[in-house]
């Protein structure tokens, strides 16, 4: 590797960091805001960030390309050794994360430069700032940094949150503040107690440090781990943690709860990192400390957020519920602790994530068409493009719901076959079976009620909502899912690798920390529970 190529880990967490100083610097609303030159200043604004989108997701890209060879990618800023200095670390779960991140967030900010992100100042720099807490918690191989970027992308998503005003949008922010400084708290003690009986937060030398914490000291090493789980719990919404997040995503603007679907995997994947491999089967005393509670509470998020679904009375509501429900089933596939159900969550993040998104910005191009009754699911006036807008929500509902041959499908179909080993199977098969039927029902309702459901004696309100902007930009996350299906060959072998990757806790310390992270003793893998004997014979 060249030495510019050496650089590049670090790339995804300066580019928007930097791009977001630019846009300050350069300002999106100067003097008068009616003003010839605060319209050219946001449009240099727009210009700015959407190059630098373009630019982060080419970089993210080339890192997938670097991971899918097997290599760890490791960046030690400063030059200090690991576990002393601050380490960014690329491997093929933070590859995918960064580049999920990043399909997610050009089409987005694409949506945005519509004319969302001139109902406020300075959108462009806190979408940026966003962006870099994403990437940073990502790509970060310490505890205490991840903490941090949690900060960075939460006080983003505060000022997000508020974009665009309005009184409901203040009163759930308040309440998502507050929820979120109480979980910060709990994750700075649970930092700290961990690290007064390890001496470290190296996620590499936590992976050798924590085997050695035995009893009577080994329960709060325990503690720290449950503590972490809550706080974790939170950020992804895992019930009973998840009664926040309908209200504050329906309440955002559509662009931003769009970006904010991939908020919630930033939970998900602290919770992979940390419980997953961390406190993971040869952690000794501390080993699997979440196992007994990740899937029952997994499953019962699923199923929580699927009745929610049902029982919404808007379209943007019903999506924040469908968040929940995918978290849960992603969550579902974590706790089974198998290489072939991990690999089952990347598959089924990546896809979920993507149609989430797709569907809060559908969301607001139907209401833009229906008059008074914008979102509601009650007959309205007819939308003025129903064919068009009918068959995007048509191919977000078989994705989300599950139908072949589209991804959804096969992220649950692998899930299933993953479960089928395992001594939780008919809860598993059950939940995932039924949720998915349910959110068929949900959606189908839904799409009944706002296209065919209407009042004849209202016209049609006009397209005026849905400028080819508006819908190119939601067109592109939902191909995105189609494209899944397409390659889904390459992409499950992708995850099948991730998953396994993962599990090889000493190839992770030794690139880390150097011959300090020989300490793990290979001949000693990580205990996955056995693949269903289909996939042992022939594979994917």
């Amino acid at each position: 590797m060249n030495a510019l190529a050496a650089q590049l880990p670090i790339v995804p967490v300066l580019l928007p960091s930097l791009t977001a100083i630019v846009l300050l610097l350069i300002g999106d609303h100067g003097g008068d805001e009616h003003g010839g030159h605060s319209h050219e200043k946001l449009a240099w604004a727009r210009r700015i960030a959407l190059g630098s989108g373009l630019l982060g997701l080419a970089v993210a890209a080339w890192l997938v390309a670097q991971a899918a060879a097997g290599e760890l990618l490791v960046y030690r800023v400063g030059d200090w050794p690991a576990p002393f200095g601050i380490v960014v670390v690329i491997d093929r779960l933070g590859a995918l994360m960064l580049l999920l991140s990043s399909l997610v967030a050009l089409p987005v900010l694409w949506y945005a430069c519509g004319g969302w992100d001139a109902h406020g100042r300075h959108f462009h720099a806190i979408f940026q700032f966003q962006l870099m807490g994403l990437h940073g918690a990502f790509v970060t191989g310490d505890l205490f940094n991840l903490f941090v970027f949690f900060e960075v992308l939460l006080i983003a998503s505060y000022v997000l949150m508020a974009h665009g005003h309005g009184r409901e949008r203040f009163r759930v922010g308040l309440h998502y503040v507050v929820l979120n400084l109480a979980a910060s708290a709990l994750f700075l003690i649970g930092v700290a107690l961990l690290y007064a009986k390890t001496g470290t937060l190296n996620l590499a030398d936590l992976a050798l440090r924590v085997p050695e914490v035995t009893a009577p000291e080994s329960v709060v090493v325990q503690s720290a781990a449950l503590l972490l789980l809550v706080v974790f719990g939170f950020k992804a919404a895992l019930l009973p943690l998840s009664m926040w997040l309908p209200a504050t995503y329906a309440a955002a603007s559509p662009p931003v709860a769009a970006l904010f679907a991939i908020m919630t995997k930033v939970g998900v994947y602290a919770i992979w990192r940390v419980h997953g491999v961390v406190f993971g089967a040869d952690a000794g005393d501390a080993a699997l400390t979440a196992e007994p509670l990740l899937l029952p509470m997994a499953l019962a998020t699923s199923v929580a957020g699927v009745l929610g679904m049902l029982a919404a009375r808007t379209m943007a509501r019903l999506v924040a519920w469908l968040t929940v429900a995918s978290v849960g089933t992603i969550l579902a596939a974590i706790g089974l602790f198998s290489a072939a159900a991990w690999s089952a969550a990347m598959y089924y993040m990546a896809n979920s994530t993507l149609v989430i998104a797709g569907l809060f910005l559908l969301t607001e191009l139907v209401a833009a068409q229906r008059g008074d009754a914008a979102d509601r699911l009650a007959p309205a006036s007819p939308v003025a493009q129903p064919v068009l807008l009918g068959l995007m929500l048509l191919l977000a509902a078989a994705s989300a719901a599950g139908l072949p041959p589209l991804p959804g499908f096969i992220g649950k179909l692998m899930l299933l076959e993953a479960a089928s080993a395992h001594a939780a199977q008919v809860a598993v098969w059950t939940v995932v079976l039924g949720v998915g039927f349910l959110t068929l029902i949900g959606l189908a309702r839904a799409g009944s009620v706002l296209f065919w459901h209407v009042r004849d004696d209202l016209p049609p309100m006009g397209a005026s909502g849905a400028s080819p902007q508006l819908v190119g930009a939601t067109l592109l996350l939902l191909a995105a899912t189609v494209a899944m299906s397409a390659l889904a060959a390459p992409i499950q072998r992708y995850t099948a690798a991730a998953a396994a990757q993962l599990g090889d806790r000493a190839a992770y310390a030794r690139a880390v920390l150097g011959e300090a992270g020989e300490a793990i003793d290979t001949t000693r893998p990580y205990r996955f529970a056995p693949p269903p004997a289909a996939m042992q014979e022939g594979g994917r």
